[in-house]
């Protein structure tokens, strides 16, 4: 009887004890981020950006008739989900909360977005493009200004970003070029 006490004690330790060292998931119970500020602005920053470019592409998808910004709406959604898991997964490692998916955006982009949708035709592709010119210039910016923060992955995922941003842009001001 003693015995089975004993490896019931020794049991009872051990797990204990694994799951005191399990550093990589160790809960932060001081819930201070592993970012400076302008680290956790960037990443908020970028996440409104994403779900910004995300919802204004799925309203184009189904306002407009133009097949290159069908295409470009389509890639929007595309690239930036993709951009999106690469910075909640940043978020999660530096202990910055975001914002839901399903959260609603900030007002001013909520605004942008409603008084665009409210177009149709030309005139809908024609604001939808310049907003996506206005918004990827913007966004381009804030991820060379975060190449230089000091968190290298922060600053990787920000270098990772830029070519794919630049993409963007320059099929924007494009598309946006050719519009009447």
């Amino acid at each position: 009887m003693k015995n089975i006490l004993y490896l019931s004690a020794i049991a009872l330790l051990a797990v204990s004890t694994m799951a005191c060292n399990d550093n990589k998931r160790a809960k932060n119970f001081n819930e201070k981020t592993l970012v400076d500020d302008q680290g956790m602005g960037f990443i908020k920053g970028a996440h409104e950006a994403g779900m910004t470019e995300i919802k204004a592409a799925t309203v184009a998808q189904s306002k407009s008739q133009n097949p290159r910004v069908i295409n470009f709406a389509k890639m929007m959604i595309a690239d930036h989900s993709s951009m999106d898991k690469d910075i909640a997964k940043l978020a999660e490692d530096k202990y910055v909360t975001l914002k839901a998916a399903t959260d609603t955006l900030s007002p001013d982009h909520q605004m942008m977005i409603d008084n665009m949708a409210k177009l149709s035709g030309p005139a809908f592709d024609k604001a939808y493009m310049q907003m996506m010119v206005k918004d990827h210039s913007k966004v381009v910016d804030m991820f060379k200004d975060a190449t230089n923060n000091t968190n290298k992955a922060l600053n990787d995922l920000a270098e990772k970003s830029i070519p794919k941003l630049m993409t963007h842009l320059d099929s924007a001001k494009a598309i946006n070029a050719s519009l009447k």
